[in-house]
């Protein structure tokens, strides 16, 4: 009964990786000290290509690993390496797996010079590759259960990943073994084997009826809903569509067998009776249809064992109605399986070759950055000189530092030598002295000159302003408010100077001279 679908691998040609990869690193890292060690590590990415795509691959856990490494370097590698037709061009080419060509023509093949179509290969074949794996796994031990769980959820996340990323990896339409839909029924296969794997546990284990009949009836959903998605798609191998419906209705009659003895406990007995025979049409249909995929002897037998018993135990003892399947409470769901996420590293023994290359995307970033400093200081040092310039000016129009005489030693320059000799030729401080004695007397003094001039100048304007009322047109002169109005401006300069240096106090009549 336990019969599963397996993918095949996808085969690429070869790709030399060294030369090209090789050519920019000498160009790019021509003046750095790990250039040598790069090579080496492009010459071992070469190799690890070659192991994981260029041989084939056993179904074991140890070939997975390699692909494993090889998907986890490429995603390290995409940032560091400019991939594009226009940069870095390599060109991968890879065949359709399901596709088996014909007479005349080889089988359908797709090759871009793209990085992402190489990875969304690679991670197909790791998908196809777990999937072998786990369908080679002993299901009648632990270990083999729970590898096999372990490693359809992986399948179902790599196909899944596939299935929302190679559009935007390839910007075109790819083939169709790896094309969104396919990708996404391959996804709901491996998790509708996952969960079967889980039910076939849960039955070893010996677990509850309840729990055992919702983990079945879950995987025939994820079963009948695998069957809907590839219904109308013949990219996929024959086989596959007819193992999908069986594989649906063998789940629902493990549902319904375990769910009928659960009723069976609870005394439900007419319950019993009417899953027992819902299950056995549902393995008659099996074996009718699809005998040749999957084999449900065993399970047909045990159903038609418990379904006579049954039978026979209400006709002479229960005889409880038989109710009509549509009637009963239908069985719960528990999925205990989900796809796996894909996150780098895949591999717990991933070591990135490329570990001390800086990636492209910093590469740039700091070229723009030294660039922008550069500019920076320029600017700065710029601003720098024009203020030196301004400042060696300034100075050269004061004679400075010409003018600034070394005043080192014990003897006194000789300009002020020479300044307090004139000094003391004008009567030195005793002259200083009296010229401050005199100033209050000088202030009075110029008050009274200020105030008679002013007064003058007032005098005259009457007189003038009384004759031209007197003669009228007759006085034809310059009128005396504009004709002394200098005067007049002149004298209010000298007042407010008077003003100020009263209050200045003391020491103001010096500014009143220096003003005067």
């Amino acid at each position: 009964m336990a019969t599963f679908i397996s993918v095949p691998l996808k085969k690429s040609s070869e790709v030399d990786l060294v030369k090209p990869l090789s050519k920019f690193i000498n160009v790019a890292y021509q003046a750095s000290d790990e250039q040598g060690e790069y090579i080496r590590a492009v010459e071992e990415l070469n190799k690890l290509r070659k192991s994981a795509v260029g041989r084939p691959l056993d179904k074991h856990e140890s070939s997975l690993e390699v692909l494993l490494r090889y998907y986890d370097q490429l995603c390290a590698v995409e940032p560091k390496f400019p991939f594009s037709e226009n940069q870095l061009c390599l060109t991968f080419t890879w065949k359709d797996a399901f596709d088996k060509g014909s007479l005349f023509g080889g089988s359908v093949k797709l090759a871009l010079a793209s990085l992402g179509y190489e990875k969304t290969c690679v991670l197909f074949n790791v998908a196809a590759l777990a999937s072998q794996i786990a369908s080679e796994q002993n299901l009648d031990n632990d270990e083999g259960l729970k590898t096999a769980a372990k490693y359809y959820q992986l399948a179902s996340g790599a196909f899944g990943h596939i299935k929302d990323t190679v559009l935007s990896a390839l910007n075109r339409e790819p083939t169709m073994d790896i094309s969104p839909e396919t990708m996404g029924t391959l996804s709901t296969i491996m998790l509708a084997q996952a969960q079967e794997v889980i039910f076939l546990k849960a039955a070893s284990d010996k677990m509850k009826d309840a729990v055992i009949a919702k983990l079945a009836n879950q995987a025939a959903d994820f079963y009948g809903d695998a069957f809907k998605q590839c219904q109308y798609k013949d990219n996929l191998p024959k086989e596959v569509l007819p193992v999908l419906a069986a594989k649906h209705c063998i789940m629902q009659a493990n549902a319904e067998l375990h769910q009928s003895a659960l009723a069976k406990q609870k005394k439900r007995f007419g319950e019993e009776i009417a899953r027992l025979q819902h299950a056995a049409e549902l393995v008659k249909t099996v074996a009718s249809r699809y005998d040749e995929y999957v084999s449900v002897k065993d399970l047909s037998d045990r159903i038609n064992r418990a379904l006579t018993a049954a039978k026979k135990d209400n006709d002479f003892i229960y005889n409880d109605r038989v109710p009509e399947i549509k009637d009963l409470e239908h069985i719960g769901k528990a999925a205990l399986v989900k796809a796996s996420p894909i996150t780098t590293p895949l591999s717990q023994k991933f070591s990135d070759l490329f570990e001390k290359m800086v990636p492209m995307a910093v590469q740039q970033a700091m070229t723009i950055y030294n660039q922008r400093k550069s500019d920076f200081v320029n600017r700065l040092v710029g601003t720098m000189r024009e203020a030196t310039n301004l400042c060696n000016g300034v100075l050269a129009s004061l004679n400075l530092p010409a003018a600034l005489e070394d005043l080192s030693g014990d003897s006194i320059p000789q300009s002020i030598a020479e300044k307090a000799r004139s000094i003391v030729q004008q009567g030195g401080l005793q002259s200083i002295e009296q010229l401050i004695k005199d100033l209050p007397e000088l202030l009075t003094r110029n008050r009274e000159i200020l105030d008679e001039s002013l007064k003058i100048l007032d005098e005259e304007e009457t007189t003038d302003n009384d004759l031209r009322a007197k003669f009228n047109q007759r006085w034809n002169r310059t009128p005396s408010g504009d004709l002394y109005k200098p005067l007049r401006a002149e004298g209010a300069n000298f007042r407010s100077i008077l003003d100020k240096a009263v209050q200045a106090g003391p020491g103001g009549e010096g500014a009143l001279q220096h003003s005067l």
